[in-house]
């Protein structure tokens, strides 16, 4: 065996390619640089979708606002010098809260009885612009089709007395990857808030990609996979549509392993050659956020070849097939999503799950390093 001490895993994460992505998703909904058509929300709940919050807000600068779901990010991003509106979905807010200049101009996602209370009680300098959430087809929060005249209604009470500063229409669809099912969503909450007035917040990535002409006429779009460069639709690469992988995930190879015709390779033995492999071990595993669900086989790159996983994920280590690559050497690194050769869509395929789930699930161990080298 040779092997040497290198680091561990890394996701090299491309503010640039956030940026062309939303300039591509501008151009999906008919607004060019200083166009007209609907505002953008950039989504960097989750950390920026597992990118990191720090290394994402410079591929966001042009977003019309930012949504989250945690006030925490909410002042991160204040911190780091974001002027423009903050989108609050979730997340309860204390009064201090409410009250801090700081915050502001902030846009709240009123969801339930809780927050409409907390509003009427609420009396600050800055007030904020709110959202009316409905539960649609989701049902995981919301107001209901029956409950919601009702909510509008006191929130517009709040409006007439100046103590929010606006009021809009907000649904997450459950099924906008389902064109059929998309359009009864959209009809059924077109109807809901018939003769309300307020712009309305309703389209995501995939209902964006999948129906533009239909989210172009929307107020605000949301924008969140789609925009670190990940398609929303099962079995598509969002390369189809012109966007670009913000991360890549690399390792490094620490050792090399002849393993004879018929040794198994693994934990328990699962996987056995029927001839002589030179093997790699990758210092990445399922400790950092890689899927032990994935089978031999799943591809990965080296030098810019593919070759593939064999054996089980195991906590701290993957073992990848270098029979082939007789040039490769310890120190190499890997690339285990995030190219064009290599999508996270097809890893996420290979393991059983979606992207945004990968993405999100890379562990703090995973160091997290602007492609520039910051």
């Amino acid at each position: 065996m040779t092997a040497r001490y290198v680091h561990g895993a890394c996701a090299h994460i491309d503010p640039l390619a956030i940026a062309h992505n939303l300039r591509r998703l501008r151009e999906y909904a008919g607004k060019g640089v200083g166009g007209t058509g609907p505002s953008f929300w950039a989504v960097v709940k989750a950390d920026a979708y597992g990118h990191g919050l720090d290394h994402a807000l410079p591929g966001v600068l042009a977003a019309d606002g930012l949504a989250m779901t945690s006030v925490a990010d909410a002042y991160r991003c204040r911190a780091q010098g974001w002027t423009k509106p903050i989108l609050l979905m979730g997340d309860r807010l204390t009064a201090a809260d409410l009250n801090d200049p700081v915050l502001y101009p902030l846009h709240l996602v009123v969801q339930d009885a809780w927050q409409l209370e907390q509003l009427e009680r609420f009396s600050g300098a800055s007030i904020p612009h709110v959202w009316l959430r409905f539960a649609g087809k989701l049902n995981h929060a919301g107001f209901t089709a029956c409950d919601y005249p009702a909510a509008y209604a006191r929130l517009h009470a709040l409006f007439i007395a100046a103590r929010v500063a606006g009021i809009g229409h907000l649904q997450h669809y459950a099924r906008a990857d389902d064109a059929k099912q998309l359009a009864l969503e959209r009809h059924a909450f077109t109807e809901l808030t018939a003769g309300l007035a307020g712009h309305h917040c309703t389209e995501n990535s995939a209902a964006l990609l999948a129906s533009p002409a239909i989210a172009a006429q929307t107020q605000w779009l949301r924008t969140g996979i789609a925009l670190y460069g990940v398609s929303p639709f099962s079995g598509n690469c969002a390369s189809a549509w012109g966007l670009k992988p913000a991360m890549s995930l690399q390792a490094p190879i620490f050792a090399l392993q002849d393993v004879q015709a018929g040794e198994p390779i693994g934990y328990g033995g699962a996987f056995r050659s029927g001839r002589r492999l030179r093997i790699g071990l990758v210092r990445c595993g399922y400790a950092d956020g890689y899927p032990r669900a994935v089978r031999d086989g799943c591809p990965v790159l080296v030098r810019g070849r593919k070759t593939r996983i064999v054996g089980r994920v195991s906590m701290d280590t993957l073992t990848i097939d270098l029979t082939e690559l007789p040039e490769v050497r310890p120190g190499d690194h890997v690339t285990l999503w995030g190219s064009g050769a290599l999508p996270v869509e097809e890893i996420a395929l290979a393991a059983g799950t979606i992207a945004a789930q990968l993405l999100t699930g890379l562990t703090a161990q995973v160091a997290r390093r602007s492609a520039s080298g910051g």
